[in-house]
């Protein structure tokens, strides 16, 4: 244990990596490639090499070593990426403070594309919204919704908007072929692409355009952040403890890749400069249904670069169920193996080594094959007596392999310290895994002719159902390896002839039946209670009655509804379940809402209100004021350190019951009264003004 111990305590004593420390860095790089080289010489002369033959005790051993192998080579490309991690911050305040002191005629103008296929009004509204928000001249920003559905309904919302309806004849490559009908169509120097989930924030333009001055830009990306849970997080429960599954992509990973100038296009939040896609042809590669990565090669190809802006300037809905998740990953990894394929990927001509490196599409090879073969391992060897490694001692095991181990993992936490989860990561890749094996084999055969999904989201999205296929797997493998631990505890069944060895598998599998419980947690789905995510805001608000009014404090506000808190001394009135109300918000007037519960007592008393607010200026405004002002919903997570400890707490909860609420009274038609204070609180009279209409001019 001695060489694991010094291990330990040198990640204990050594800070975290810096830009500014290159010696901290040389000497852990030089320390894991020292480990990780000898570990695998050991590897290949002591355990690999003396398989010999076609047997499957070779298939195995070779099978494992090259899992392994791949699983290293995924390890050490990671590891190298983070070595280059940029902060363009800096650079966007600089490029913010150009922009606010040049001539608004002086701006160029920009298209904001709304890709749509069949996503319902209420995931449109609020990106169209945001949209009318952004903080660009109106003279010089273009809202196009490209309508792939042909829906009529959205075409009377964009009118009613000022913003355009673009429809195509047909629906010939998807997204790409959506896209490049309206570039052919448009004509400003800049495009906005957004997915139709995604809501800009109001500074987004502001921050992101001037790094467009350096010409050699071609795409500046920007994040993607959600506003509502992510499955994991939901039937985990643990929304404070796991950051969302994307934020080590997208706060480590991206700022990694964009300091090798090997950033790319994420599908939504990022602006292309129109003179660069004429550079390639004038349109959006269409090869493979991960347009986005075609178009940064097809750039780089050209001498652009895409650049990278981690900054939170749109937040959009993540998957809402498993199923709609697993519909999002299978399209993700169907266009990444798609792109060994394509002769304009990551291995055709025009690119540097290190280009092609860090765009080859290994992640999902590995991931959904890898992972369940790592999950298998130990149940094999429990079951067959056929070792994974041959020729290996307890002390060698100790002494090599979990250095090697223990290196990686310190490495890793050396480079991204708060970013780093090691087991969340592990629970996430192993539930994708069992899914994504087949689409990735599949495609490997096949690589064309897969129709394009869509992931459902909001009301499209549907109820959340238990994944009974990953569960049936993971308990599979669960019984196998318990029944293999069983079967090797008795001399007289033991199938296992390395007898020094079962310790160190029996933790192995012990973690993988752990780790596969936690998966099967995730599987089954928590109930959801909310249709809309609802955001801490602290702010005055008035109540108004028949005959009366009284003043408030907002707690928090979503788009159905809000709870204030009533001023202990104008509580006069007493509020009752179903009683219509007045809420009047700033920058959002007064809207019609009917009460839904009083809660607390005299000295703090509280209302939970009902919106009653259809289709309109104020709905949006509302929208606007939630969504597009850089407000949260998420809460800060904190320290991964007993991260596992905290999911084992979730695996063996007792099922708490949810207590009912009496029931609220239909609160009939809105009064005269009300509808005569709402109709004099015109949209000019309740707040600053967002022009609907003059943004959206074709150029």
């Amino acid at each position: 244990m001695l060489p694991v111990m010094i291990l330990i305590l040198v990640g204990f004593v050594m800070p975290s990596w810096s830009p500014n420390a290159p010696m901290r860095t040389t000497f852990m790089v030089l320390g894991f490639s020292y480990l990780l080289f000898t570990y695998l010489w050991w590897r290949v002369t002591e355990t690999v090499l003396p398989a010999r033959g076609f047997n499957p005790t070779s298939l195995f051993v070779w099978g494992v070593f090259l899992t392994e192998l791949w699983l290293w080579f995924e390890t050490l490309q990671l590891a190298l990426l983070l070595l280059r991690r940029t902060d363009r911050t800096p650079e966007a305040d600089a490029g913010e403070k150009r922009l606010r002191n040049t001539l608004e005629v002086d701006l160029p103008g920009v298209d904001v594309f709304i890709a749509t296929y069949n996503e319902p009004l209420d995931v449109l509204e609020k990106t169209i919204a945001g949209a009318l928000a952004l903080d660009w001249p109106t003279d010089k920003l273009f809202i196009h919704v490209l309508d792939d559905g042909q829906r009529d309904w959205l075409g009377d919302y964009c009118r009613d908007r000022g913003v355009n309806h673009v429809l195509r004849g047909n629906n010939f490559h998807a997204k790409a072929g959506n896209i490049n009908a309206a570039l052919k169509r448009t004509y400003a120097p800049f495009i906005l692409i957004l997915d139709a989930d995604f809501v800009p924030q109001k500074p987004m333009l502001m921050r992101a355009m001037g790094f467009f001055d350096d010409p050699k830009i071609g795409i500046v990306q920007m994040p993607h952040h959600f506003f509502n849970d992510t499955p994991l997080q939901t039937n985990m429960d643990m929304r404070a403890t796991l950051p969302d599954e994307q934020r080590f992509f997208f706060d480590v990973i991206q700022p990694g890749r964009d300091g090798w100038d090997c950033a790319f296009c994420c599908g939504s939040n990022g602006i292309i400069r129109r003179s660069a896609i004429e550079e390639i042809g004038g349109a959006m590669p269409t090869d493979s249904i991960t347009e986005d990565m075609l178009l940064t090669l097809a750039l780089l190809r050209r001498g652009y670069v895409t650049r990278y802006l981690g900054e939170r300037l749109a937040i959009g809905l993540a998957p809402e169920t498993l199923d709609a998740y697993f519909v999002q990953r299978a399209r993700w990894a169907q266009g990444g193996v798609q792109l060994l394929y394509v002769e304009h990927g990551p291995f055709g001509r025009g690119l540097t080594m290190l280009q092609r490196l860090f765009f080859n599409p290994s992640h999902w090879l590995s991931q959904s094959i890898c992972q369940p073969v790592a999950m298998a391992t130990p149940a094999i060897f429990l079951l067959t007596g056929v070792p994974p490694l041959l020729n290996a001692s307890l002390a060698e095991i100790f002494t090599l392999q979990l250095p090697a181990v223990a290196a990686a993992m310190m490495f890793m936490n050396f480079l991204a310290p708060r970013e780093f989860s090691p087991i969340a990561s592990t629970v996430e890749s192993v539930l994708q895994s069992f899914k994504l094996m087949p689409v990735v084999l599949l495609t490997l055969i096949k690589p064309k002719g897969h129709g394009f999904k869509v992931t459902p989201k909001g009301s499209d999205a549907g109820l959340a159902s238990a994944d009974k296929f990953t569960i049936r797997v993971a308990l599979a493998l669960i019984v196998a390896t318990g029944i293999g631990l069983f079967l090797n505890t008795n001399f007289a069944t033991r199938l296992v002839s390395e007898g020094e060895l079962l310790p160190v598998v029996a933790f192995w599998s012990v973690f993988n039946m752990l780790i596969l419980l936690i998966v099967i947690t995730v599987a089954v789905p928590r109930p959801i209670f909310r249709t809309e995510e609802r955001f801490d805001l602290r702010e005055p608000c008035r109540i108004w009655a028949e005959h009366l009014d009284v003043s408030g404090e907002t707690v928090n506000v979503s788009l159905s509804g809000l709870l204030t808190r009533l001023d202990p001394s104008e509580t006069s009135i007493n509020f009752r379940p179903g009683d219509w109300v007045g809420i009047e918000l700033a920058e959002v007037g007064i809207v019609p809402a009917f009460v839904r519960r009083q809660l607390g007592d005299k000295d703090n008393p509280n209302l939970g209100l009902s919106f009653h607010i259809s289709s309109g200026v104020k709905r949006d405004r509302l929208i606007q004021k939630l969504f597009a002002m850089g407000r949260e919903t998420t809460v800060p997570v904190s320290d991964g350190g007993n991260t596992f400890l905290a999911m084992i707490r979730q695996v063996f909860r007792q099922n708490q019951s949810i207590s009912s609420r009496a029931p609220v009274p239909e609160p009939g038609t809105i009064p005269s009264w009300l509808l005569h204070l709402v109709e004099e609180d015109s949209p000019v009279q309740s707040g600053p003004s967002l022009s609907l209409t003059a943004s959206s001019r074709m150029a």
